[in-house]
């Protein structure tokens, strides 16, 4: 792999990692072979596959050191809670105060931010950090076995540097009523990285909403490293949202990656508007026989934006159905890339693949990169993928106009039931609604 010769950066790195508090064994071991993956991987460039669209120089040539956080000790307690304030929070609870909400601010959890009272006894909703430091839940067991940091260096650099995140635990059979709500603030400090590491293991048959909010509390250059790693057990359902509403001067590489057992459910939206810089990667691989996975997706981009969206789905065993559908709206100078894979291995029959990808361009000098792909070695298999690019509809302005309707307001009512197409799929209808109002008063204020 190519990478980008930056030996200070690197070196400051190398020095971060030595500072950081040891933890137990196993943890420390894992931590250094992310580190030494990461060194051995470097940044990717644009000669890379997966990165031929995106350039990350901006981040490899930055100087990033941790965000500041309340003890350096994986093994401590602490609170970031006097850094942000519950009101800076209002805006990205949605107005729903009975979920189960965790807040974390630099990658570190906030208990005095928190709400989670009510959960069922067989959910265990705690910091990662928490959890590695008592044990309870065994993270060991998944951590770092998901998310492949051997191939992909964002990934490995995560791995080096965990220390704190979400640890969700679903016994058998229990279902969550309330979603869970996951919020990653930054509180605007310079030049700083944070690393969040999630980790989610649902048992057989259970089901739950999980949302990941990446917010900011002010317009910054920041990084946000972050990694999700998901189990689905036998006939377990999870549906998953991620919402990247980051400072427009920031950077982001956030990561899931969910293995699913036979007869499991995934459901995951993303929804991506913020970020100078920022790139979404959702894999999953479908293990077991009649495991299902329905991947959507919006990102909105304006300015001099640059949004990365790549999918991958890993069809492994038989009877499997996937279906996908991303939009991009994109406006300004910014630039929108979508690359998604569905790969078919031999076991892989009766597979049943659907994949789309659609893009509008409000501006000439907006642009879309869209590759989607297929790779199918297995004979019995209805698999098919396409990609649009274009620009408003011209027969429906003109039908617009021909009714009293404004250009502008016209043009915002298309670009709207553009995006709403997408919107309409999710199932948690707060977040919809929510979302609904917030791109259609961006729309309307554009």
């Amino acid at each position: 792999m190519s990478t980008i010769a930056v030996p200070e950066p690197m070196a400051a790195y190398r020095e971060n990692f030595e500072r950081q508090a040891e933890g137990p064994d196993w943890l420390d071991a894992l931590r250094r072979e992310g580190f030494e993956r990461f060194e051995s991987l470097g940044f990717p460039t644009t000669k890379n596959e997966d990165w031929h669209f995106t350039s990350v120089a901006a981040i490899a040539e930055q100087t990033f050191h941790p965000a500041m956080v309340s003890s350096p000790d994986v093994t401590s307690e602490g609170s970031t809670a006097g850094m942000v304030a519950p009101a800076d929070l209002e805006r990205f609870n949605f107005g729903e105060l009975g979920w189960h909400t965790f807040v974390f601010v630099n990658g570190e959890f906030s208990e005095d931010l928190s709400s989670f009272a009510g959960l069922p006894k067989d959910v265990r909703v705690t910091s990662l950090a928490t959890a590695i430091r008592s044990g309870i839940g065994r993270p060991e067991r998944h951590l770092g076995k998901i998310a492949a940091y051997d191939s992909h260096a964002f990934t490995a650099l995560n791995t080096a540097f965990i220390r704190d995140g979400a640890f969700v635990e679903l016994q058998a059979n229990v279902v969550v009523e309330q979603p869970i709500h996951l919020v990653f603030v930054s509180e605007g400090s310079g030049e700083a990285i944070a690393h969040p590491r999630n980790l989610i293991v649902a048992a057989p048959n259970s089901r739950a909403t999980v949302i990941e909010s990446y917010v900011s509390v002010r317009d910054s250059c920041y990084f946000t490293n972050a990694v999700t790693e998901i189990s689905l057990g036998e006939g377990a359902r999870l549906d998953h949202y991620k919402l990247q509403r980051e400072s427009a001067k920031s950077f982001h590489v956030g990561t899931v990656q969910v293995r699913q057992a036979r007869a499991s459910q995934l459901h995951s939206f993303s929804f991506a508007v913020g970020g100078s810089l920022a790139r979404t990667n959702i894999y999953t691989s479908l293990d077991g026989d009649g495991a299902t996975c329905t991947l959507n997706g919006l990102y909105l981009t304006d300015g001099t934006q640059h949004i990365d969206n790549q999918t991958s789905i890993e069809h492994i065993a038989p009877n499997c159905p996937s279906h996908e559908v991303y939009k991009g709206v994109l406006d300004g100078r910014s630039h929108g890339v979508f690359n998604g894979k569905v790969y078919v291995h031999p076991e892989a029959q009766k597979t049943d693949g659907k994949q789309s990808n659609n893009n509008l361009l409000l501006s000439p000098s907006a642009r879309v990169d869209t590759k989607p792909q297929l790779e199918i070695f297995a004979d019995d298999v209805k698999c098919t993928h396409g990609a649009t690019v274009g620009r408003l509809d011209e027969l429906a302005m003109f039908y617009l106009r021909s009714r009293g309707i404004g250009p502008e307001t016209a043009r915002m009512l298309l670009t709207y039931a553009f995006a709403a197409d997408v919107l309409e799929m999710i199932e948690l209808e707060p977040l919809k609604k929510a979302l609904e109002e917030m791109v259609l008063s961006r729309f309307a204020a554009a």
